[in-house]
């Protein structure tokens, strides 16, 4: 068998996207490349959530690149991280669900002056209140 590699951001995807079906939401995946939606929730015929997730393997900053980030009310952002363990099926990543308007505090931006990241140290300590907060999505249906 060949060295293994891993989709990391399309296992979190598929990862946020089983849990909102588990939640009862209608979610759908979006397709693309470079994107800032990559799920919508379906509220009903004028009101959609959508989500940005975000996923990491190990235990690193999350990237956000050098575009604009999409921040609305009806917004969330998953952090997702797989701790280094990404290849043991039997372990659950942790999960972040952050509304975008209150992830602006923990945005940072690297020396070359257009990638944003969120540190992961930083959010570990102060952003305790979004892991596994998927109630912040019920409030929001």
């Amino acid at each position: 068998m060949g060295e293994k590699g891993y989709n990391t951001n399309l296992a979190a995807e598929f990862y946020v996207l089983s849990s909102l079906h588990r939640m009862g939401l209608n979610a759908t995946l979006t397709l693309g490349n470079k994107k800032a939606v990559d799920i919508v929730v379906i509220v009903n015929k004028d009101h959609v959530i959508t989500v940005d997730v975000k996923g990491l393997a190990c235990k690193m900053d999350w990237i956000f690149g050098n575009g604009p980030l999409h921040v609305a009310a009806n917004h969330i952002i998953a952090l997702v991280g797989y701790e280094g363990m990404i290849d043991q099926i039997d372990k659950e990543p942790r999960t972040w669900i952050v509304p975008s308007l209150k992830l602006k505090p923990f945005i940072k931006t690297a020396g070359n002056g257009k990638t944003k990241y969120v540190p992961r140290k930083r959010f570990l300590e102060e952003g305790k209140q979004y892991e596994n907060a998927w109630d912040v999505l019920k409030g929001m249906t």
